[in-house]
């Protein structure tokens, strides 16, 4: 997608802080660590759009990104990150899960994985919630520079069979070298069934 505008509309932790529906929206989520600031970035074609940072669990709310006013990107919080205060890590589940059940707008969600790691049960979780509330996922895989065409093949069969999905669902992403961020956009377009100029 060609993006010409992309900007941040707000954050928020509960449902009458979200911003009023719209707009199509599609969520981002996956673990702390994950790459799922940069995979925003990418798409947005804004380096600094949402800040990266090499400490995971930094988004802490949920953020909504206005791109092109034509859909909504949301920011959900990173889970996983066992360093976390308790609370906070209390906290994140509850907020995701309001979120996925209650937002009228949302359409999909990107749900992001390392290809080097096999899915955790947070990741299994959030599945198990998209198939609950009826939300469409589109999984990506990230960090693919890091491996061979060999190895990165060898995980999406380890990551398919955790996760129980065809492999060929997998959408591969590198943030280093761009690869696949037409790919992602096309399945976005496709979901969304939006006519999205790529």
């Amino acid at each position: 997608m060609d993006v010409n505008q992309a900007e941040f509309i707000k954050s928020a932790a509960k449902p009458k802080d979200y911003p009023p529906p719209g707009l199509p929206e599609v969520a981002f989520v996956g673990r702390s660590n994950v790459g799922k600031s940069s995979l925003i970035n990418v798409l947005a074609a804004r380096k600094g759009l949402v800040r990266t940072s090499s400490t995971p669990g930094r988004t802490q709310l949920i953020n909504f990104f206005d791109i092109n006013h034509v859909l909504t990107l949301v920011d959900l919080p990173g889970y996983g990150y066992a360093k976390a205060p308790p609370a906070l890590r209390k906290q994140w589940g509850p907020m995701i899960e309001s979120y996925l059940s209650s937002r009228e707008s949302l359409k999909a969600v990107v749900l992001i994985l390392d290809i080097r790691r096999i899915p955790s049960d947070g990741d299994l979780q959030m599945l198990r919630w998209l198939e609950l509330y009826n939300i469409p996922p589109i999984i990506v895989v990230t960090k693919c520079d890091k491996l061979s065409k060999n190895e990165q093949a060898k995980q999406k069969t380890l990551i398919a069979e955790a996760i129980k999905r065809d492999k060929n669902m997998m959408l591969p992403f590198s943030a280093l070298s761009r690869e696949g961020r037409i790919g992602i956009w096309k399945e976005i377009g496709n979901v969304l069934e939006l006519e999205l100029a790529l």
